[in-house]
């Protein structure tokens, strides 16, 4: 059997959020680690020099994830005519390559059930108002109401948020079946998992289609971080290295990490692969749901008779 199946290596949610959060305590945020760094081609920062991604049957506790490489500026000067990718500027939000704030992880193996099947994939588009109202007009909704973000998966054992920078959900519509979350420019967010199952869960998490961890294309044969029994895992940014993350940020198509890598194709998505355990089983089977369906609460409907004298 594939070695990388068994004892592969995985991102633990960020220690400044706890290892492990009960969901009855609160969440801790994660701090930022300094001030916000400057962007653009001239003030960008630089991210710690990338770790080696380990072959197969490396020993548990060596560094595993490789650092998402900063993005390169797709803008040089200025001359009398903007470059055409100035002039076909796409409208809506994307996510940039925000400050760095301090998320601390550490590996753990985790084996999965199935390695390259997930048992549950959330999708969640995003961009401002107008653009999802543009998109509801698209589908036959001449009007959304936007609620707050929260999608169930895997019938229950899971809830996913997006969160502002204050921890409030934002606002979201579901149109023609898919969710829509609404954000600002400018505005920081987080992706919130939530856990109300003794099981433990592996998240590959994609913002504009690339990998959280690494940066690059996303892909389910990629690995994540794991969500403890009654957890809370909070993603927060795009990872720099083993204790910091470029934070997430709503900016400008053109801004956008994606972009900035040289492929804004898929900019306005976030996408969540949950994989189960080995040896696990979901917490909601369709039998227990029948059993539940079919409760009655007055199972003895008449009187019965009293037992004969003796």
């Amino acid at each position: 059997m594939n070695s990388r199946k068994l004892f592969a290596l995985m991102m633990l949610s960020p220690l400044a959020s706890a290892c492990s959060h009960s969901s009855t305590a609160p969440v801790a945020r994660n701090a930022a680690s300094g001030a916000p760094e400057a962007s653009g081609p001239e003030g960008e920062a630089e991210p710690a020099s990338p770790s080696v991604r380990p072959e197969e049957g490396e020993a548990l506790g060596s560094k595993r994830n490789a650092p998402a490489a900063a993005p390169r500026s797709a803008r040089a000067s200025r001359a009398d005519n903007p470059p055409l990718d100035e002039k076909l500027d796409r409208p809506g939000l994307g996510t940039t390559w925000g400050e760095t704030r301090s998320s601390y992880v550490s590996n753990q193996a985790f084996d999965r059930a199935d390695f390259e099947h997930p048992f549950a994939l959330v999708t969640l588009n995003y961009n401002d108002e107008a653009g999802v109202r543009a998109m509801a007009r698209r589908a036959g909704n001449s009007y959304a109401s936007f609620e707050s973000s929260n999608v169930d998966v895997g019938q229950g054992a899971m809830t996913v948020h997006v969160l502002d920078e204050h921890g409030a959900p934002l606002t979201h519509e579901n149109i023609g079946g898919r969710d829509y979350v609404v954000g600002a420019d400018g505005q920081r967010y987080t992706i919130q998992i939530e856990n109300h199952s003794a099981n433990r869960f592996e998240a590959v998490a994609t913002v504009d289609g690339l990998d959280v961890v690494d940066g690059k294309d996303g892909s389910l044969g990629k690995r994540g971080y794991l969500i403890e029994p009654w957890a809370t895992l909070e993603i927060d940014g795009f990872r720099r290295n083993q204790a910091e993350v470029a934070a997430f940020r709503f900016g400008a198509v053109r801004d956008a990490y994606a972009a900035r890598k040289g492929n804004d194709r898929n900019v306005g998505v976030i996408g969540i692969a949950f994989f189960q355990q080995r040896g696990s089983s979901l917490p909601w089977m369709d039998r227990e749901l029948d059993r539940r369906d079919a409760a009655d609460p007055f199972p003895g409907r008449f009187a019965a008779p009293p037992p004969r004298a003796r």
